[in-house]
C-alpha cells in the first residue's frame, strides 16, 4: 500500500528524535514501527496467523486482477518455456 502521509507538529518531532537518535533510518521505518507497536497495544491482527492472513490478502488481490484481466496466470509449461 502507497500512501502520502503529512505530519506536522508532535508527531514531526517524535518521528525527527527517533531518526537522529538511530532508532530508526528514515521516516517510513518510524512509521512502520508505530503500525507495529499499534498492534501489540491493541492486539489488532492476531500475530499467529499473521503470515496465512497475509496470503489470502495477496491471493484475493491477485484473483481480483485474474478476473478484470489486468495479469494472465501462466501454466507450468509457459513459465518454464522461457528459462529453457
Amino acid at each position: 500500500m502507497r500512501t502520502t502521509v503529512d505530519m506536522d507538529g508532535f508527531p514531526e518531532l517524535v518521528i525527527s528524535r527517533a531518526i537522529s537518535l538511530g532508532i530508526a533510518k528514515t521516516k517510513n521505518e518510524v512509521i512502520r514501527m508505530g503500525v507495529i507497536s499499534f498492534n501489540k497495544e491493541y492486539n489488532l491482527v492476531n500475530e499467529k496467523n499473521i503470515e496465512m492472513q497475509m496470503v489470502e490478502s495477496k491471493l484475493m488481490q491477485e484473483e481480483k486482477l485474474v478476473k478484470t484481466n489486468k495479469i494472465k496466470l501462466l501454466t507450468k509449461d509457459e513459465f518454464f518455456k522461457k528459462y529453457k
